[in-house]
């Protein structure tokens, strides 16, 4: 093996160590049996959604692994291994790998990584099943409207009354 096929894949092991210390939600899982027009439409979902989504050789990814002090996801990089790294979004990964999942029996998901924390299958399900931050902003604004719509009617049923007995 020549050394520039050495130095690329230290190269490749760096990027993806960092990519799984960068990422604020990462999502591993097996691919096979996919076609090719399946997976397209997959990564175009997840590239719309900001994620990045790769195939590495497993070996590259234990080598990483234990490089970000994550050697607990040694025991899912076995067969064909892709991982969906989010910068930004927690759940869109999740989500969108649950989401598609539930449609395409190939894919299935193996493990992750949540905020720094190996999560499981069951976790992974858990966070795709939460509502979308723009979903929580909008049951937050909800929350904050209720009780200024209550005393808005409080206040409007008052001034009936007294508008009522006025007259």
């Amino acid at each position: 093996m020549s050394t520039s096929a050495i130095e690329r894949k230290k190269e490749i092991v760096q990027e993806i160590t960092e990519k799984l210390k960068n990422s604020v939600s990462t999502v591993i899982v097996d691919y096979r049996g996919l076609n090719v027009q399946e997976v397209t439409e997959l990564r175009k979902q997840l590239r719309e959604a900001g994620i990045d989504f790769k195939v590495y050789k497993n070996t590259l990814l234990r080598r990483a692994a234990a490089e970000a002090d994550l050697e607990g996801l040694n025991e899912y990089f076995v067969g064909p291994t892709a991982i969906a790294f989010s910068k930004e979004d927690v759940v869109a990964p999740a989500k969108l790998l649950h989401n598609f999942a539930k449609d395409h029996d190939a894919l299935q998901i193996k493990s992750g990584v949540i905020e720094g924390a190996i999560a499981s299958v069951d976790d992974i399900k858990a966070l795709a099943e939460l509502p979308s931050r723009e979903g929580l902003l909008s049951m937050l604004l909800s929350v904050l409207q209720a009780p200024m719509r209550n005393f808005a009617l409080a206040v409007k049923a008052v001034a009936d009354q007294k508008e009522e007995q006025g007259a």
